[in-house]
Order: C-alpha cells, then sequence, then structure tokens
C-alpha cells in the first residue's frame, strides 16, 4: 500500500475524518505498518498502551479475560481504530485484541498520537463523540444482559 492509500484510509476513520490531507500524510509517514496473521494478537489486556491501531485491511476480535475464560466483546472490521484509550487513559490495555483473519494495520505511537490532538482540537471533539458512543452502546448491551439474567431468575 502506498502512502497515499494510506491516508485515503485514515481519512474513512471517523477520528480522523476533519484532519487536514497534509497532516494525515505526515501521521501516516510517523507511523509504523503492520501485519498480523490470523490468530496472533496485536496487544494483550494488560500491556502497557504505547500505541493506536488504524486496521487497513483484515478484520480483529475484542477479547477481555473473565473468570470463566475470555469473552469476544467485540469484531473490528478494516477502517477501524483500536488501543486508543489505553494512550489517552495512560493505563495499561483493556483488552485483547487478536486478528481473526490476516491483518494489515498502521501502528500510531503515543507521542505521535497525542500531538495530533494536541493540534487539532476538533479531533478531541470526535474522540469524546466515539467514545461516549462506545459507552453508551455498553450501558445499553449490560442493562439488556442484567434484565435477562433477572428475568431467567
Amino acid at each position: 500500500m502506498m502512502l497515499q492509500d494510506e491516508v485515503q484510509s485514515l481519512r474513512q476513520v471517523p477520528l480522523f475524518s476533519r484532519v487536514a490531507p497534509s497532516k494525515l500524510k505526515l501521521l501516516a509517514f510517523a507511523s509504523d505498518r503492520v501485519t498480523y496473521r490470523a490468530g496472533e494478537e496485536v496487544f494483550h489486556q494488560g500491556d502497557a498502551g504505547d500505541a493506536a491501531y488504524v486496521i487497513l485491511s483484515g478484520r480483529a476480535d475484542i477479547l477481555t479475560d473473565s473468570p470463566n475464560g475470555e469473552i469476544k466483546v467485540a469484531e473490528l472490521p478494516y477502517n477501524t481504530i483500536v488501543g486508543e484509550i489505553a494512550i489517552l487513559c495512560d493505563i495499561t490495555r483493556t483488552a485483547t485484541v487478536r486478528a481473526s483473519a490476516p491483518l494489515e494495520a498502521l501502528r500510531i505511537r503515543k507521542d505521535v498520537f497525542l500531538k495530533l490532538i494536541a493540534d487539532y482540537p476538533d479531533m478531541a471533539i470526535e474522540i469524546m463523540r466515539v467514545l461516549a458512543d462506545r459507552l453508551n452502546r455498553t450501558t445499553t448491551e449490560l442493562t439488556e444482559a442484567r434484565s435477562q439474567i433477572k428475568s431467567v431468575h
């Protein structure tokens, strides 16, 4: 994939949709292209949050550890960003991300990601929207799961 293709892929990610093409070109240039085989981990729950990843092709699963083993929380398609929460909150990874098919991604280092947010306050607002949407979906799913448990008992 050429640099221009990476810029086009970054433009498809809601967080980057309003960022100037010249900045996206710098972001793509400053990022590392990484590949994973199906079944290979991109990162593991509990790891340090040192980078975010934009999935360029393939798919990945988000998995969390539970007392009963691993739980698949979601599937990530291409043109999705993952791993930004650990960077923004300065915490360890909240979940494991594993390639469910051959995967190509751009690995955006923490310092590069945070500089982009500092340069583009609109991006910070978009991040808040995306995270609020995720929280809303999680709350809805949790409410539904709890109501199903109560109806069984």
